[in-house]
């Protein structure tokens, strides 16, 4: 419904303590809140049937048609209230039931919007105010911190941390979570968790795997490109594509790695073996091929096969971070020769 500047959604069965606070205060704009309660005594009677049906035109707009069909008989103000009121805020035990159950099954996606969760959150509490359930501030703020996705399970804890001895409170919950959203947002963030896919190759210890890798990032961080070993020559110290002295195609034992706009460098060490490190455009879609690794992860499910969600454990970081391991799945890798 639109009059004027004020737009009021129509009520569907959702969210009526909401509905009724706007109604009641476009009825107070228009000057037609009187029949919200009973006639005055000084007001005559066709002056009152006539301000009364004014205001029961705008409550009968805001209803959609499967709410209004319930009220069609009602001819009075209050007499639609009341009976909206019996419909969707009486405190029996089916409607509690029913809000008790949006509120523990409510959970915010990994790609959800947080002000709108938290809108959603706020919108069962105050359902669940009107039938006569209240949760003091502690509670409301352990409930909305464990409505939020895995990937914020660090965000989670520092925030339960924080508090130590004194209560949580829920404004200051929330606010912490809209900010960490915000900040999330601007850098391009989207999960805290990793995705996993079970390697073919040589079986070993996954965090020892891991840890590998980190070292061998850091060793490449200060000894450059000396390990490097080019895909064209063969001689250490540049890339195929920096090669000086490219061979021609099928003149080189490494015919089937063609030059494309994703570099292949061989990079070894002593502590994990070799390991093809793929450089593509995309950092989303970087991966780490270690022929020594049993498990190889990735941020992005949309590039699982046979996925499967579950608890699978965690993985530390090179500072011992550790991350959850969200899922495990099956990958598909190309390379640039066509072969998979």
């Amino acid at each position: 419904m639109e009059e004027g500047k004020l737009r009021i959604e129509k009520f569907d069965g959702k969210y009526f303590g909401f509905w009724k606070m706007k109604i009641e205060d476009y009825l107070y704009q228009k000057n037609l809140y009187l029949p919200l309660t009973s006639k005055p005594s000084g007001m005559k009677e066709e002056e009152w049937k006539v301000l009364d049906r004014q205001a029961l035109r705008v409550i009968r707009l805001t209803l959609a048609k499967s709410v209004a069909y319930n009220v069609k008989d009602v001819t009075t103000t209050v007499g639609v209230i009341k009976a909206l009121s019996n419909m969707y805020e009486k405190p029996s035990a089916m409607n509690k039931v029913f809000l008790m159950r949006r509120l523990f099954e409510i959970e915010m996606n990994d790609s959800g919007s947080a002000p709108e969760h938290i809108n959603e959150f706020n919108s069962i509490i105050s359902q669940l105010a009107s039938v006569e359930i209240k949760f003091n501030d502690e509670v409301r703020a352990l409930i909305l911190l464990s409505s939020l996705p895995r990937s914020w399970d660090t965000v989670v804890a520092a925030i339960s941390n924080s508090s130590e001895k004194s209560k949580l409170k829920c404004d200051d919950v929330r606010d912490l979570i809209l900010s960490e959203s915000l900040r999330r947002k601007n850098s391009g963030e989207s999960s805290g968790g990793a995705y996993f896919s079970e390697g073919r190759g040589r079986g070993r210890q996954q965090r020892g795997a891991q840890r590998g890798r980190s070292k061998s990032r850091g060793r490449s961080k200060s000894k450059g490109k000396v390990n490097i070993v080019c895909w064209g020559c063969g001689v250490k110290g540049h890339t195929k594509r920096e090669c000086p002295n490219p061979k021609k195609k099928g003149g080189s034992n490494h015919k089937n790695h063609d030059d494309a706009s994703s570099s292949v460098s061989l990079a070894s060490s002593d502590e994990i073996g070799d390991a093809l490190i793929l450089s593509v455009d995309s950092p989303i879609e970087s991966w780490i091929l270690d022929s020594g690794a049993s498990f190889h992860s990735s941020p992005c499910k949309e590039i699982f096969q046979n996925f499967k969600s579950g608890k699978f454990g965690k993985v530390y970081l090179a500072d011992d971070e550790p991350l959850e391991i969200l899922g495990k799945g099956d990958v598909m890798i190309k390379t640039s020769s066509g072969s998979s």
